[in-house]
């Protein structure tokens, strides 16, 4: 049986510990409890540590337990996430779903019913891996019924997507719901055709793949989704951003997250591999159409990154660079780009606090993208290169000053004293203690 990593995040101390020691009294197949009293401590362990499940808490000081479940997911999608909340609120619970949270439970605890649902995710989690294709369409005829949009409504959106004028009532008598008033469009190209299966393996496939599409999207997502070419699925999302949107995560943000989702599940399920172009959010029908074109675009962009697979298509509009960029100017941007970065946080690693996230807006390109060009250009991620510069500079300080563990932890943006050690030894494999002798 697999054992399981849990990570639990409160800002009360003393919960952390009432949870930990309900969970390793428990039985359950848990090998290790970490515990993290801020969400920028529990985004350190989810960088250094195999986490499995991150059980948080949702209003705390500093990070929100939604933003760190948006960040989290974007380090590692197949994470799992629970939420333990006081705060009852709707509009906190919604978002915590849409951003893949399990469950959404009350405090205080019901332990039974706490364990219960704690047990049925990690029994149901899988942590990544590859799956070969004809395994993959196997599963299919075990999981999937197939499903998909009536062809007159999949006809209707295909005529707004290529800028048919569309009436409304018509739109609505055949069952489609646009009432937006916000949009966007998001299309995943499939690598299905190239494989060496019989053609009813791959319909089977591409069956099962909008099917894990729509899995994804039901439930807090309004959404159409429909295969607009053989092996093209085209996503159409409305938005109410009064309703919808969460201060610490936009819409760009969440559909980024979305998308790495859709790509690590089709490779975990059906071993597709898939690349996926995301538009801008946009006001009404009359934009659908040029926010179809961007999604295209946004796929297109692959062709001078092959090695990556979600692109959103703001970030080509970065810059002095044209609409269609040549490989030159592609590079010049690129290196602008992971350049600003760079210099940003050589002036503020030491800021406590700092995250992928506060990096992209300086510099105004999304994470997904920085994240990805950030190590194909320095050859280590973002967040190692945090790291090194603050435990290069605690180190300088714990030989040449006096200054104690918690003056130095403070000095590079660690929040307390005891995380930054455990930084530390991780690091250089000793404690502040034991290098300083």
């Amino acid at each position: 049986m697999p054992v399981y990593t849990v990570l639990i995040v409160d800002d009360e101390p003393l919960i952390c510990q009432g949870i930990r020691s309900l969970l390793a009294d428990s039985g359950l197949p848990i090998r290790n409890i970490v515990t993290a009293t801020s969400g920028h401590e529990a985004l350190d362990h989810v960088r250094m540590e195999d986490v499995d499940l991150i059980i948080t808490d949702i209003q705390m000081p500093g990070m929100s337990g939604i933003e760190l479940m948006h960040q989290a997911k974007m380090i590692k999608p197949w994470v799992q996430t629970f939420v333990v909340s006081a705060h009852e609120s709707f509009q906190y619970a919604q978002m915590a779903i849409r951003l893949g949270a399990k469950d959404y439970l009350i405090k205080p605890l019901d332990h039974g019913q706490f364990l219960d649902r704690v047990r049925d995710v990690l029994l149901t989690a899988e942590k990544p891996k590859e799956t070969g294709l004809a395994e993959g369409a196997e599963a299919v005829r075990e999981r999937f019924r197939m499903r998909e949009l009536k062809p007159r409504q999949i006809e209707a959106l295909k005529g707004l997507l290529e800028g048919a004028p569309q009436d409304a009532e018509s739109l609505e008598a055949l069952g489609l719901d646009v009432r937006g008033p916000y949009f966007s469009v998001i299309k995943l190209q499939l690598g299905i055709e190239d494989r060496p299966f019989a053609g009813k393996e791959k319909e089977l496939l591409r069956y099962g793949a909008l099917n894990i599409v729509c899995e994804l999207l039901d439930g807090e997502w309004r959404h159409h989704a429909f295969f607009s070419g053989r092996d093209e699925i085209t996503v159409v999302l409305q938005w109410d951003l009064s309703r919808d949107q969460e201060a610490s995560v936009s819409p760009i943000h969440q559909m980024e997250m979305l998308a790495r989702s859709m790509h690590h599940n089709l490779r975990k399920v059906l071993g597709i591999g898939c690349t996926l172009g995301i538009s801008q959010v946009l006001t009404g029908l009359r934009y659908l159409p040029e926010l179809n074109e961007q999604s295209r675009k946004a796929i297109e962009w692959n062709r001078s990154h092959d090695d990556h697979h979600v692109f959103y298509y703001g970030d080509l509009q970065r810059g002095p660079v044209r609409e269609d960029p040549t490989e030159e100017e592609l590079r010049v941007q690129n290196n602008r780009i992971v350049e600003t970065a760079k210099a940003y946080i050589d002036e503020h690693y030491a800021k406590k606090g700092l995250t992928l996230l506060e990096v992209a807006q300086q510099i105004h390109v999304s994470p997904n993208y920085l994240s990805y060009l950030f190590k194909k250009y320095m050859g280590c991620n973002l967040w190692e290169y945090v790291v090194k510069l603050r435990m290069e500079e605690s180190r300088r300080l714990l030989l040449n000053t006096d200054l104690r563990r918690y003056e130095i932890a403070e000095r590079v943006g660690y929040e307390s004293p005891e995380h930054f050690s455990k930084m530390f030894k991780k690091y250089f494999g000793a404690s502040p203690s034991e290098l300083k002798k």
